[in-house]
């Protein structure tokens, strides 16, 4: 894909340049603790690339995505605030995109929202005074002509890379590769897709995308859920909406109750590498610094935070005679343009 003009964040720069991109999504809050959201930002820096900022998902009240956003740039790890359309108008919308862009959001995620009565206030009025097409036009508008939907000019256009969303394994099956091409043609940049459990679908639709000439417009980056329980699975697959999990992945999960993340790691790491994929098992923290290699070894890095005080971090595991430095993290040149993993699963919003 080609862009004109420079990036608008690390993670466009990061695709443009085929780099292997690696999103997360950052824990919502329950709180008004800014340090928690921090703590669970400064876990995620180094490990991945970009880190989505739920928009009250699942039409459950959260902490604010925009500041969650700040509070995460705040610790370097880069945003990617999400916006949807059930719980503002036009005149917010257009607002807060302008907010989330002034505080560092300069990735955002534009959403129609899960029905308020997928929440636990399903007396709430909904607004959905437009949908994620309507907001995607709109923000292009903002950014690229620099004005409001209303055609008053802006002092300054906000900065961002704009993204979208689609769940290609929810029925009807057809409709879902022209809708993302309709995203795209309203001014998606980039699109996130449901957790995918079921490849084969993945992978017809993604040929219908690239018949439809979207991957040529648009990165597409496909959501990876790494298991920690079977109960977990099977409660995604009955009752989140648009989750597939096929009878025959449900079985293998089935048949290894005891031990689902590493079953499913040394099955992944083998189809990967059959497929020339650059790859390595994702390790939770706890595990890393566990390792008897990694403490036998020197392995682990203490860096001292200006808030959160010291932090651990993997060391380089190789030292240079003529390097003075004692350890540092260098990403990895494997290139993919639409695969994204994610360490922790993302409530399912209305795309």
């Amino acid at each position: 894909m080609t862009a004109a003009g420079p990036p608008h964040s690390r993670l466009e720069a990061l695709l443009r340049a085929g780099e292997f991109v690696v999103t997360a999504e950052l824990q919502a809050q329950d709180g008004g603790d800014p340090e928690a959201v921090r703590a669970d930002a400064a876990g995620l820096v180094g490990y991945v690339d970009a880190a989505n900022c739920t928009d009250n998902s699942a039409a459950h009240a959260h902490l604010s995505a925009i500041a969650a956003g700040h509070l995460a740039a705040d610790v370097g790890l880069e945003p990617i605030v999400q916006f949807t359309c059930r719980d503002r108008n036009r005149i917010a919308l257009q607002s807060d995109l302008l907010g989330a862009a002034a505080l560092g959001g300069r990735n955002v995620l534009l959403l129609t929202g899960d029905d308020v009565s997928a929440g636990d206030h399903p007396e709430t009025r909904a607004i959905f005074d437009i949908d994620s097409l309507h907001l995607l036009r709109i923000a292009r508008t903002m950014r690229d002509e620099g004005t409001y939907l209303s055609g008053r000019k802006l002092s300054s256009p906000p900065s961002i890379f704009i993204g979208a969303a689609e769940n290609p394994f929810a029925p009807p099956h057809h409709v879902r590769a022209p809708r993302l091409a309709k995203k795209v043609d309203a001014g998606a940049e980039f699109a996130q897709l449901q957790l995918c459990f079921n490849v084969p679908r993945l992978r017809i639709f993604m040929e219908e995308l690239g018949e439809l000439g979207v991957l040529d417009r648009c990165f597409v980056l496909v959501s990876v859920y790494i298991a920690r329980s079977v109960r977990g699975i099977r409660y995604m697959r009955d009752v989140v909406p648009g989750i597939d999990v096929p009878d025959e992945v449900m079985g293998r999960f089935d048949a290894v109750a005891d031990a689902p993340r590493e079953r499913q790691t040394d099955e992944v790491l083998q189809r990967l590498d059959a497929a020339d994929v650059p790859c390595s098992p994702v390790n939770f923290p706890e595990e890393i610094f566990q390792n008897e290699h990694v403490q036998a070894n020197g392995l682990m890095l203490s860096l001292e935070h200006p808030v959160l005080g010291t932090l651990l971090q993997p060391n380089c595991p190789v030292r240079m005679s003529a390097t003075r430095s004692t350890g540092s993290r260098r990403r990895s040149t494997a290139s993919s343009r639409n695969t994204s993993a994610r360490p922790r699963a993302r409530s399912r919003s209305c795309d």
